[in-house]
């Protein structure tokens, strides 16, 4: 199914006075269940490709920008896991509308678990894909190194923000990346995902955005560890995760699915950092055997 047809279709959102892409299924035959799909760092809802057309034909799904990234705007202003919760509970609260799925890879993965933690009510299940966990890294570093540490990311961080960006953003480094590092099937890595990532980066604020971006995410995140979060997790939980993920390796998915009863874990064997674009038809038929055996079953 085309990632924008009859059945999947765009909006644009104001939120804050900035302007956000959403896209969202109408399928006749969808059920009532709402699942937000939400993207990892320098990707958009485009990266949804393949399933939101699939999980759209059994539910009622959407794939939202965050803020700086994609077709959202990409303002200068501080970014931080904050911001992009309190962006999908405005979106949840104007446009869902009732308690939802939330499913999200990477950076949209931590996004879903930390608003599932801060707004249960909004929530029937779970999703995350190669989850990191920003707070267990800022306490592995000592706590007198700490000051230190955010000033160099900061400093150095922030004069390098610029030429790294323009380098990274050309299309041939982009596949580059994707093929050696991101993707354990890098069969996947085609023209269009080239294209989805760097279309956005070359714009003429994405430079400006990835600096405060840079700013933003070095800064301390107010978050718990995403293991106390599950623990406190009251609804069903999914964790999915490459056997071949580099940027975040599975190591720790076993024993983050052993802090809660209602969570699962299933390791995908050969994928890396993105297992819904790499091998959408199992990541697909894993989420809606789940949905159905725990949440509308």
């Amino acid at each position: 199914m085309a990632f924008e047809s009859f059945y999947v279709q765009r909006r644009d959102w104001f939120w804050r006075g900035w302007q956000v892409r959403y896209h969202f299924t109408r399928s006749l035959t969808a059920g009532n269940l709402p699942i937000l799909l939400l993207h990892g760092f320098g990707a958009s809802s485009r990266h949804w490709r393949y399933n939101l057309g699939e999980l759209g034909a059994r539910h009622r799904v959407y794939t939202l920008d965050l803020l700086g990234f994609g077709a959202a705007e990409k303002p200068a202003t501080l970014y931080g896991l904050g911001l992009w919760v309190d962006q999908v509970y405005d979106f949840w609260r104007t446009i869902v509308g009732e308690p939802m799925v939330i499913a999200g890879n990477s950076l949209g993965a931590l996004v879903g678990l930390i608003f599932s933690y801060r707004h249960p009510e909004a929530v029937r299940g779970v999703v995350t894909i190669s989850l990191p966990d920003v707070a267990e890294l800022a306490r592995s570093v000592p706590k007198p190194m700490r000051p230190l540490k955010q000033f160099l990311e900061g400093t150095i961080g922030g004069l390098l923000a610029t030429p790294l960006f323009y380098l990274f953003r050309q299309p041939w480094v982009i596949r580059s990346v994707l093929s050696n590092f991101v993707y354990g099937n890098n069969s996947r890595v085609d023209g269009e995902l080239v294209e989805l990532i760097a279309t956005p980066a070359a714009e003429r604020q994405a430079v400006i955005a990835f600096s405060w971006l840079n700013r933003g995410m070095t800064r301390p995140q107010d978050v718990l560890s995403a293991k106390k979060m599950i623990a406190l997790l009251k609804v069903p939980l999914l964790i999915l995760w490459g056997t071949k993920d580099r940027v975040v390796p599975a190591k720790p998915a076993k024993k983050l699915a052993s802090y809660n009863p209602l969570a699962e874990v299933v390791l995908l064997e050969g994928l890396g950092h993105c297992p819904q674009d790499e091998d959408p038809q199992r990541v697909n038929s894993l989420i809606l055997d789940w949905i159905d055996r725990t949440i509308v079953g």
